[in-house]
């Protein structure tokens, strides 16, 4: 264990966050830290990279540049790590006001696509017989339009669709995360591996290339 007179930073990297691009990145900003109160507040400001037009919209900071930025301020520090040894920068532009046009366009689209697909499903398994049938077992009469049915399973789907979902607008109804979050959810996560694994690939080559342009050099 380090003795108690050497300085120790604890940091947490957050998963994920935004700025904007030309602003730096600071330790702060992408880490919970926990280190002795004097250096805290420089370990806040700590920049560490600064976003320019050649960079993407993500940049991927890891431990390796962190803890050279903090050896060139605190070489004697001790560093360890909780949890995972990256995070993800998002890089933003300027922000442009959202279309009406485009937003009425969307609904619309999914509207009746959503409507087709119900539409379709229900001409699939004849669901138009199925309710003559069942009401002919339920009256003994016959009807080529039986609303005592189609009307309240009309208003099921709708509740079904809510329930499913969980939203009624913007309410939840519990805390629970709806099916649609979930699979976002995990479509964010493989995102993010695959993204996180195409940059370490790229700052290997681009290390590699480094390497070989040094040994070069020095032949």
């Amino acid at each position: 264990m380090p003795s108690a007179s050497v300085p120790s930073l604890y940091i947490r990297l957050r998963k994920k966050m935004q700025v904007r691009r030309g602003e730096p990145v600071y330790l702060g900003q992408i880490a919970q830290l926990l280190a002795e109160p004097e250096y805290e507040q420089k370990l806040q400001m700590l920049e560490l990279y600064r976003p320019d037009e050649q960079d993407g919209s993500l940049v991927l900071i890891d431990m390796m540049l962190i803890v050279r930025k903090v050896k060139e301020l605190y070489p004697s520090m001790q560093i360890e790590l909780f949890g995972e040894p990256h995070a993800l920068i998002e890089i933003q532009g300027r922000s442009k006001p959202p279309s009406l046009v485009l937003i009425v366009l969307v609904w619309l689209l999914l509207f009746v696509g959503s409507g087709l697909a119900i539409m379709n499903f229900h001409a699939d398994v004849s669901m138009a017989e199925v309710h003559r049938h069942i009401y002919k077992l339920l009256t003994g009469k016959e009807t080529e339009h039986p609303l005592l049915l189609q009307i309240p399973y009309s208003i099921g789907i709708g509740i079904g669709m809510m329930t499913f979902f969980n939203h009624l607008f913007k309410k939840k109804f519990n805390e629970e995360p709806s099916p649609l979050e979930v699979e976002m959810f995990m479509y964010q996560e493989n995102l993010n591996h695959y993204i996180i694994t195409d940059e370490y690939g790229k700052m290997q080559a681009k290390h590699s290339r480094e390497e070989e342009a040094t040994s070069h050099r020095d032949s």
